[in-house]
């Protein structure tokens, strides 16, 4: 018997124990600390993985000292009874309880995750970092449970929540004012005496009508409109407070009340998007009430058809139908692991079941959230407990939406700019990018042959690549800045897929291909003429079957390269306008239409113009020719060494060191080099080109028409073109 209290932390939330296979005296014990005993239990050691707060194990039977164990951190290895243990900073499993949005550019997403802090990552990377993506995480006061909820207009403001209390978190200053509804220290009470039962996720939601209008629940709803200096409680008691409910958590033995297991508390909140003072309230132990003269009034709306103590998990006001919400509630912590997803169209006076668990949804899938697109009457999102469903039909028939997102608790759904974004337990943020195809596809598009979606309109961005090349195994993947064009084939294309991207003069300003384009037909002079490098690339567009999604970079073709795999690439990036993306597939053929916008942020800056990125485009593409025609230029010349006359060989070397730089390093760099250093620098920022950029590409321009005219001249006098 072991008097070490240590080893029993918290009975009611962790209180494992794990015997080495092949030894019963060796113990581990598991709680807030990870303990282990190689006597049988009489004395205790300290083991220290990485993380507290400590769940599960397993042990190799076969070889004991190799184990895995798990913890509010992550997973973690060790090859030596737990002496050492492998790091966690190799995996996304951060627990996350919620996800909410900034309306800046690129917005964050902001959510609180489980034994670590809140946490605020962006929805794209648009700045370096030593570090990589890891180093623009941030965290924006509350704490592990969250919410953290940016205020409209201002995102350097964040309404932030810990266990019920709320905080006003200021991102310019890094400090958070302090504002709890009561300023009850709620810890180690029963519920029941407690003025204001708060639970550990208490629900914060800002006015869709007023960004200064906050909502904050425990068992009442309370409104402020100055930051939470002055509170407001605009209800009475809406759970279904019964005093059975209200005990001490783990009692007599061990007392765990941390706010945890507060039942008959309020936990969501959603303010109509369509009319100001409907509010919808749902609470963690059954009831939903609705209020539509701003709380004056509520009225209980519950679903009929289902039993007590069941969690309203979340509350979907209809984006379309101010009479429509969504309601979904969580039971399997009563032992119900059925789908409860519900939908009312008349302001709660009936409801319909929308998961059956025989319509898509397994009837084994709790369902956690339901939103409905703000692009698309009807097409609804669900988060279930093993991962995403979607709905064409408002809720008659569900299919897996699934792809790469790993099986997983999805704990929230946000639809923001036409993403998709989703706060899960365990495997962090995943976002879904560009829904346009979802909005648009039909039952006469899935039965067609081929089929080219809408192209959503988009923004120029310069794409950050991480320090040290691609992310590690538990970095994202943020997705390349670029046109999203996607396409349907039914069957694998017996011909060419060609994707032609044309501005809206109708000039082409990029071909892509399934096929390979060879640079056949290069010309026979040493200069480029009129040779298009928008026509030559390598096959690129997948042919076979199914949905396809190829993303133009925005680019016009790079500079030409006698390397295939460099000629074309990294071209100047296209001038904002109209755009037509023109697919044909054999003998069928469509178009649509596109725009591609200043970054938004430029355009706030006030310090570049479209005249200033119409200069710079036009700049870039004269020194992208003249780069082409050195290096093409340079090759010709190589070709004519090979078999020069020998007379010839002293004048061709000549030309030559004008144009390339000495294969020595630290050489002097000379017109290819030169031409390849302005343009690199021209094309990494909008801006208005400097005048020193345009007087240097015109004297780089003069040397190389005055070398390319005697590399002309030689070879025309000695009718010579590299051929033996």
């Amino acid at each position: 018997m072991s008097h070490d209290k240590d080893i029993r932390t918290r009975p009611y939330y962790y209180a494992n124990i794990d015997v080495d296979p092949k030894n019963p005296d060796i113990v581990y014990a598991m709680a807030t600390r990870y303990h282990k005993s190689v006597d049988g239990g009489e004395s205790w050691e300290k083991l220290t993985p990485p993380h507290g707060d400590n769940h599960d194990m397993w042990i190799n039977p076969d070889q004991p000292e190799l184990m895995i164990q798990s913890n509010d951190g992550g997973a973690n290895v060790s090859l030596d009874g737990g002496v050492t243990w492998s790091t966690q900073n190799n995996q996304p499993t951060a627990e996350l309880y919620q996800v909410d949005v900034s309306d800046e550019f690129p917005y964050r997403l902001f959510a609180g995750q489980q034994d670590n802090s809140t946490i605020s990552v962006p929805s794209l990377v648009t700045q370096r970092r030593p570090g990589g993506h890891v180093a623009l995480w941030e965290s924006h006061g509350g704490c592990e449970t969250g919410p953290v909820v940016p205020k409209p207009g201002d995102p350097a403001i964040v309404y932030a929540n810990c266990k019920g209390r709320f905080g006003l978190y200021n991102r310019r200053t890094g400090q958070e004012q302090q504002y709890y509804v009561g300023f009850w220290n709620i810890y180690g009470h029963n519920p029941r005496d407690l003025a204001f039962r708060f639970q550990r996720v208490a629900p914060i939601h800002v006015s869709p009508h007023n960004p200064n209008r906050v909502y904050h629940a425990s068992q009442f709803v309370h409104v402020t409109e100055d930051g939470g200096e002055n509170w407001n409680t605009i209800s009475p008691d809406l759970t279904a407070f019964s005093p059975e409910t209200q005990v001490v958590s783990g009692s007599p033995i061990t007392i765990d009340v941390t706010g945890e297991e507060h039942f008959a508390v309020i936990y969501d909140i959603q303010e109509s998007p369509h009319e100001a003072g409907v509010i919808w309230v749902g609470a963690n132990d059954g009831p939903i009430h609705v209020t539509r003269d701003n709380g004056a009034t509520w009225t209980d709306v519950t679903p009929p058809d289902i039993g007590p103590h069941g969690r309203v998990q979340n509350i979907e006001v209809s984006p379309h139908d101010p009479a429509k919400a969504y309601a979904t509630i969580l039971r399997y912590q009563i032992g119900d692991f059925a789908p409860y997803a519900f939908k009312t169209e008349d302001y709660g006076q009936s409801w319909v079941r929308i998961t059956t668990g025989e319509n898509g949804v397994p009837v084994d899938h709790p369902v956690r959230v339901v939103r409905e697109d703000p692009d698309r009457q009807g097409l609804l999102y669900a988060g279930t407990e093993f991962g995403l469903f979607v709905s064409f039909d408002d809720g008659v028939r569900w299919q897996p939406l699934q792809l790469n997102l790993p099986v997983t608790p999805v704990s929230d759904i946000k639809v923001v700019d036409q993403d998709l974004l989703l706060s899960t337990m365990g495997r962090g943020f995943w976002i879904l990018d560009d829904l346009t195809p979802l909005h648009e596809l039909s039952r006469q598009i899935a039965s067609s042959d081929t089929h080219l979606f809408a192209v959503r309109d988009t923004y120029r961005l310069y794409g950050v690549r991480r320090f040290g090349g691609e992310p590690r195994p538990d970095e994202p993947r943020y997705p390349d800045p670029g046109a999203n064009i996607d396409y349907y084939l039914a069957s694998d294309a017996a011909n060419e897929v060609r994707l032609e991207i044309l501005d809206d003069t109708g000039r082409l300003v990029r071909r892509f291909s399934s096929e390979s384009t060879p640079e056949q037909g290069l010309p026979s002079s040493v200069r480029m003429g009129e040779w298009h490098l928008e026509e030559v690339g390598t096959a690129q567009l997948p042919k076979t079957a199914g949905m396809h999604r190829f993303v133009w970079d925005l680019r016009h073709a790079g500079p030409w390269d006698p390397l295939d795999s460099r000629s074309g690439r990294n071209g100047p990036m296209v001038v904002p306008g109209i755009f037509q993306a023109r697919l044909t597939v054999g003998g069928w053929s469509n178009t649509q239409n596109f725009e591609v916008m200043i970054d938004p942020r430029v355009v706030d800056e006030g310090t570049v113009s479209q005249a200033n990125i119409e200069a710079q485009v036009r700049l870039g593409l004269e020194v992208r020719d003249a780069l082409s025609d050195a290096r093409f230029a340079a090759m010709k010349l190589d070709e004519a060494r090979d078999g020069a006359p020998d007379q010839l060989l002293a004048l061709l070397q000549e030309i030559r060191e004008a144009l390339v730089t000495a294969p020595i390093r630290y050489s002097r760099p000379v017109i290819i080099d030169q031409l390849s250093y302005l343009y690199s620098n021209l094309i990494r920022a909008d801006q208005q080109p400097g005048q020193d950029a345009f007087n240097r590409y015109q004297e780089l321009n003069s040397m190389l028409s005055d070398y390319i005219g005697r590399l002309e001249q030689l070879l025309q006098t000695n009718n010579f073109r590299g051929e033996n």
